[in-house]
């Protein structure tokens, strides 16, 4: 129930609370589409924290597939040069402290199951979130309850099943397959709010999509000759 690993449990939810604490401090000062694209640099964070704390080895070509994927992103969001530098480096400490949480994860493995890690994070968001949020508090009104409870359902299990991604395969592996949120993104907007993207835009996607299976199918491979 409480878990096996403590200490790490209770690290990987301060870590999960201050990625997204401080990608909420950054959205102010930068354009949202920017704010987006350079949290997506957690992967490369993760992929360079493997490295040091889990002992994981990245080919040289490894790293042209995550620039890739990472350059499509841009391109889908529309990257702004005119960067406030206090929002540039609050989005980046985000996207260090997310890549923290995917090698907290990592390390944890299979000693607690991905429920309990789950909870941790989520019961340590409701402590933190709750304490600030006395001070800014707005009672939610009609569908505003609805949208609220859908977040929280479709963040738990959208938690959960990343949980046991990470606590399954090798993090450089599994990391790459982030960009696919950016991919869902706009396909959401396409359904549900009838956005339209220009050429540059599908354009992006294509060059996610071929960093990620170009990854994989190099992992695969690699796998196969071990």
């Amino acid at each position: 129930m409480l878990g096996s690993k403590r200490t790490l449990l209770i690290a990987r939810g301060l870590a999960g609370v201050t990625s997204m604490g401080l990608f909420f401090l950054a959205v102010p000062y930068l354009p949202i589409g920017t704010a987006v694209s350079l949290r997506y640099t957690s992967p490369i964070f993760a992929a360079l924290l493997a490295v040091v704390f889990l002992r994981e080895r990245i080919a040289s070509v490894q790293w042209s597939f995550f620039l890739l994927a990472f350059s499509g992103v841009l391109v889908i969001k529309g990257f702004d040069p005119d960067i406030n530098l206090v929002g540039l480096v609050l989005v980046l400490c985000s996207a260090l402290a997310s890549g923290f949480v995917y090698i907290l994860i990592n390390k944890i493995g299979h000693s607690d199951h991905p429920v309990v890690i789950v909870n941790y994070f989520m019961w340590i968001s409701f402590i933190v979130g709750g304490t600030f949020s006395i001070f800014y508090w707005t009672t939610p009104r009609g569908i505003e309850w609805l949208l609220l409870l859908s977040l929280g359902i479709f963040g738990y299990f959208g938690q959960l099943f990343m949980t046991k991604a990470f606590q399954s395969q090798v993090t450089n592996k599994v990391v790459s397959l982030k960009y696919i949120e950016v991919i869902s993104t706009m396909l959401a907007g396409i359904v549900w709010f009838g956005d339209r993207y220009p050429v540059l835009s599908i354009m992006g996607t294509a060059m996610v999509i071929l960093g990620l299976l170009l990854n994989i199918l190099y992992k695969t491979k690699k796998n196969i000759k071990d």
